[in-house]
């Protein structure tokens, strides 16, 4: 309703002087376009077409009567008669008028509707036979159409007081309408709505009807125009904030600039940081999002450091900043062997990253675990790995971490906030894909503050990381890139759905040929280096090497091995740091002066006793040698374990023993011997805790040992589980336990047939003098384990009872 002040009004007797007065039956027909005539209302037409010109010219000249109808489609330029709304307006011209430009303005003044019904001419112009609408007529006491006109007054009253486009006038205009079909063609005329809607108006004929659909459009048009004046009025309070608040800045920075200050050298650091940084999407818009905060706050406030030290860590962030990778697989080799003696298939495992990476151009990292004791080149590893590739170390220690937040970071909200760890160590990195070392992923614990092998779920699954989200950064950070390498010493201890994503590679201890070989190669020269010594000059032979490996360390890694080296060297160093002239060359005498007597080894030959075997055990630092002793004395039948025995041990026992029981005729063992005997089984070293089923054949020889009197062959080792049917099962751990015996210098073995694969892993050259005995059942066992010599004091089936004798120590 723009154009209500710019149309004269008329009264009720013009309006039926409009009515009454004749018409002519054809009449010239103006097209307009994206406009309606309705009767009683004036309005201005700038008139382009020729066509249309020369009849405004003839009509003007004449009876300045034409008929006026709209365009159904507007883009058209030269209508014809079906192109044009077959109702529209009979209406007088009233003025017409030539403009500077050349155009010409009409003004015309609508009178009747009618309805084309022929076209009688068609050039220069169209004009058409008509047929008048008859106007409805309504009785003036008809309450509900009354009701309804001064509803349609005051919306459009109301409309025009909201309306910050329509000036006051209007108001007093539309309030001198006498005429109700007037006031519902005027307000339509200008109702703000589509032109096919105010043609829909245009063709109703009942009044009542033709009101009741402006109302609806009035009303709608009502809310429209309170629910734009309502976000005006929030547009304007934001706007008035922000422009007070520009104002309030302007002066503070002019203050600033007075007083010397002006803009800070950490923010003006930061936009240089930031300006030649390789951003992610994310990062870029949230970076500078928070360094217009920082740039309001009032460097006097609490928050202003929390904000500036969150600003320097993110742009202190590698983001999108990757180093290349070296792809040269021959150096990479060369750089794996030359730092690490044996672990032949991690070194394949990175060959083949390499190898693909090379052919790929693109990949995610791999996530492995290396498994294995202590001291054998785990840490060490990634350090070299980190060198093949090219690529930045980092080495994060997991040992007793128990929060949460060290991993996943604290809300930067809190007091004393600050990044996970492995952010941490990213930025340090200084790139987003470097080698990270996951050191004793195993030893992680929790507690009231969170599970850390949870949180480290999201950071080990290529699935997940690449949108890792820290808690202070806020920000997913892509770790896919990342080569992660997790190591532990017991894979047990390690969360399942945690071990489920990780690629594990187990590593064993080191055989005595390979500690002779890293000693010589390594950690020698290592030691020579570290205590002011020339390497070349410091030698040693294979054979004192072997002294101090078997000697002086038992160990299934090199750490032992490195310190005893070490001590052997500090004293070559104290020597010539006194002035004295020392031999460079390390022989087994002057090891033993300085390291003193070897460590004595486990006597074998207590095995020749009956009832004591020697078992195989792994641990968390390697293999080693367990004797299993057992002894009889006059009693009920009773059983005791002693020896610090865990769950699984102690049922390993009860199994043998009932085994024994049931098939004592087979091995010649009376049955009421058992009534008569308490059986006492004891595992040396009883500070040191021990478990697992591998000993189960090693306790069922040491009982059919002591049952039967028959002695147990000389250094002969056994580990497997026993079944109640007689079986011998695999067990794990096989090199270590091997490396074990020939570090006790065992001479036979007897392990089940299914562990022939894992002996046969191992390099043969470093079991070499050692025989393998494989077995399926205990009877295979005892025919390889005890001795065949006649007993000569076979056992009492009834125990003496004027006391308790130990048979057996």
């Amino acid at each position: 309703m723009e154009r209500i002040a710019n149309f004269p009004l008329i009264t009720s007797e013009d309006e039926d002087h409009f009515s009454l007065k004749d018409l002519p039956e054809i009449l010239p027909i103006l097209p307009l376009r994206n406009m309606v005539l309705f009767p009683g209302v004036v309005i201005p037409i700038t008139v382009g077409r020729d066509k249309s010109i020369r009849l405004i010219r003839d009509a003007y000249q004449s009876n300045k009567i034409i008929g006026v109808l709209s365009q159904k489609d507007p883009s058209i330029e030269d209508p014809l008669f079906n192109d044009l709304n077959p109702t529209g307006t009979v209406a007088q011209i009233l003025k017409m008028l030539r403009m500077p430009d050349g155009s010409t303005t009409v003004i015309i003044q609508g009178k009747r509707r009618f309805k084309a019904c022929t076209v009688t001419q068609a050039e220069p112009y169209i004009k058409a036979k008509i047929e008048l609408f008859a106007e409805s007529k309504l009785s003036v006491n008809d309450e509900e159409f009354k009701a309804l006109v001064n509803h349609i007054k005051e919306l459009s009253l109301k409309i025009i007081q909201h309306s910050p486009h329509i000036p006051s006038e209007a108001a007093f205009a539309l309030k001198n309408i006498e005429s109700p079909s007037f006031l519902i063609n005027f307000i339509s005329s200008n109702l703000q709505v589509e032109m096919e809607e105010k043609q829909q108006i245009l063709e109703i004929k009942d009044i009542k009807e033709q009101a009741t659909l402006v109302l609806r459009h009035l009303n709608k048009e009502m809310q429209l125009l309170e629910l734009k004046n309502e976000i005006q009025t929030k547009v304007k309070v934001d706007i008035d904030r922000q422009q007070k608040e520009y104002f309030l800045h302007q002066q503070m920075k002019l203050i600033q600039e007075e007083l010397g200050s002006g803009e800070s050298e950490e923010i003006k650091s930061l936009k240089v940081k930031a300006a030649n940084k390789h951003w992610a999407d994310n990062a870029k818009k949230e970076f500078y999002k928070e360094l217009g905060k920082l740039e309001r706050m009032n460097p006097m406030v609490a928050e202003y450091s929390v904000q500036l030290n969150y600003l320097e860590f993110m742009v202190d962030l590698p983001w999108n900043n990757y180093s290349e990778d070296k792809l040269n697989i021959a150096n990479a080799e060369k750089i794996l062997n030359r730092d690490h003696y044996g672990l032949e298939k991690i070194k394949e495992r990175i060959l083949e990253h390499l190898a693909v990476l090379k052919l790929k151009g693109n990949m995610k990292a791999p996530i492995l675990c290396l498994a294995g004791p202590p001291g054998v080149g785990k840490t060490s590893l990634g350090k070299s790995i980190a060198e093949a590739l090219g690529r930045q170390y980092i080495r994060m220690s997991l040992g007793g971490l128990k929060d949460e937040s060290e991993i996943r970071g604290h809300r930067k909200t809190y007091i004393g906030a600050m990044a996970g760890r492995i952010l941490q160590n990213i930025k340090k990195a200084g790139t987003s894909n470097p080698v990270f070392v996951l050191d004793e992923i195993d030893k992680v614990g929790n507690d009231f503050h969170g599970d850390p092998s949870s949180a480290l779920l999201e950071v080990l699954d290529p699935e997940q990381n690449f949108a890792f989200h820290d808690n202070y950064l806020d920000l997913d950070y892509d770790l896919s890139k990342v080569m992660f390498i997790a190591t532990a010493n017991n894979l047990a201890s390690i969360q399942p759905a945690l071990r489920d994503r990780m690629e594990i590679i187990e590593l064993t201890g080191y055989a005595v040929e390979e500690k002779i070989e890293i000693g010589l190669k390594h950690l020698l020269p290592k030691q020579v280096k570290e205590h002011g010594l020339k390497p070349e000059k410091v030698t040693m032979d294979r054979s004192t090497m072997l002294l101090i490996t078997e000697n002086y360390t038992r160990e299934s890694g090199v750490r032992n091995l490195d310190r005893t080296i070490a001590s052997v060297v500090r004293n070559i160093a104290k020597q010539v740091a006194m002035g004295k002239r020392p031999s460079m060359h390390i022989t087994p005498v002057r090891v033993q002066q300085v390291l003193g007597k070897p460590i004595p080894r486990e006597k074998l030959e207590a095995t020749e006793q009956a009832g004591v075997v020697i078992g195989l055990a792994w641990t968390a630092v390697g293999g080693d040698i367990l004797f299993i002793e057992t002894s009889l004395s006059a009693g009920r039948g009773k059983l005791t374990l002693t020896g610090n025995l865990g769950g699984v041990m102690k049922e390993s026992a009860v199994i043998a023993l009932e085994y024994l029981k049931s098939h004592a005729s087979d091995y010649h063992i009376p049955s009421k011997t058992f009534e008569n005997w308490n059986v006492h089984i004891h595992v040396p070293e009883g500070a040191t805790p021990k478990d697992g089923p591998s000993a189960g054949i090693t306790m069922f020889t040491a009982l059919v040992s002591a049952f039967t009197q028959r002695k147990v062959k000389s250094r002969i080792a056994m580990s497997g589980e026993l079944t109640l049917r007689g079986q011998v099962l695999p067990v794990g751990g096989i090199k270590e336990k091997i490396l074990a015996a020939k570090r006790a210098d065992i001479r036979e073995v007897i392990l089940c047939e299914d562990n022939r694969k894992d002996v046969e892993e191992i390099n043969q050259k470093y079991i070499k003098g050692l025989k393998i005995q494989y077995v399926r059942q205990l009877d295979e066992v005892i025919e390889l384990a005890l001795t065949r010599d006649k007993v000569r004091h076979p056992l009492p089936i009834t125990a003496p009872r004027k006391k308790s004798k130990m048979l057996l120590n």
